[in-house]
């Protein structure tokens, strides 16, 4: 995989992304969501890898927001075509079938905090600021900010940082659930590979189900939740990696999971 803007790199089933602009504090440019949208795809196709771990290059920023110089020539046309490009491209990564984890390292404002936000799982460093700006720039989030700040933290304390584009530390998000865990930065890309690692070792039937159960029973009332939860239960049920996994219980031993 050759990419202008990011670097992948795959090791023990898992995608290490690194989005490379850190001169630009790694900012979304139409050529770095063009790119992780072809990316996602590929990986998506990829058997080998079983887990997506999303960062920015140096010590600054995950992604500082989106290109500014291209937001300043948006007039009210191209502003719905590209809000909706890069939800298209954000809805995927929420939706995809393996499990995505960002590893925020300083910013991650504005498109930065909405990339996270798409993730799965969010591991954030000890100088991590998370923010959604725009107000200040007389606009809104246009990739997903107004809809998933709000799911993760709440109403009330979406619409704080919304209204008032304050930045918030990693003890701040992790305080109101924005990320999972805070570590020191130095031990950021550890940590995150040890917590995919411990993932991606599941049973890979599972591990999608719960993701889909998840993402889409959100989206639906309980009971239509509830009946998307059973009909995935008795997917799983009628695996193989389930007969492992209760056979390796009562041998008390690891289970061999073979993703069928």
């Amino acid at each position: 995989m050759s990419f202008k803007t990011l670097v992948v790199e795959i090791e023990d089933s898992i995608a290490t992304v690194t989005i490379d602009r850190p001169e630009k504090l790694n900012a979304l440019n139409h050529i770095v969501l063009q790119e992780l949208d072809t990316l996602f795809k590929e990986l998506e196709d990829d058997a080998t890898v079983k887990g997506v771990l999303l960062t920015g290059a140096g010590e600054k920023a995950f992604v500082a927001g989106a290109d500014l110089k291209e937001i300043k020539e948006l007039d009210g046309e191209s502003a719905i075509k590209a809000s909706r490009l890069g939800q298209q491209l954000f809805n995927h990564i929420e939706s995809f079938p393996k499990p995505v984890m960002a590893l925020v390292n300083g910013f991650a404002l504005g498109g930065g905090c909405e990339l996270a936000m798409a993730c799965h799982l969010r591991l954030a460093s000890e100088n991590a600021q998370f923010g959604q700006p725009e107000i200040n720039l007389g606009i809104i989030p246009g990739y997903g900010g107004t809809q998933r700040l709000p799911r993760l933290t709440g109403k009330t304390k979406a619409l704080e940082l919304l209204l008032t584009g304050d930045m918030i530390d990693a003890q701040e998000a992790l305080r109101i659930g924005l990320v999972n865990y805070v570590v020191p930065a130095d031990r950021l890309l550890d940590e995150g590979k040890a917590l995919m690692k411990k993932i991606v070792t599941k049973g890979s039937i599972a591990v999608t189900s719960i993701l889909q159960a998840v993402h889409q029973g959100l989206n639906q009332t309980l009971d239509h939740g509830l009946e998307l939860e059973a009909i995935l239960f008795g997917r799983v049920c009628a695996t193989e990696d389930k007969d492992e996994g209760i056979k390796a219980f009562f041998e008390k031993r690891k289970p061999q999971f073979k993703g069928r």
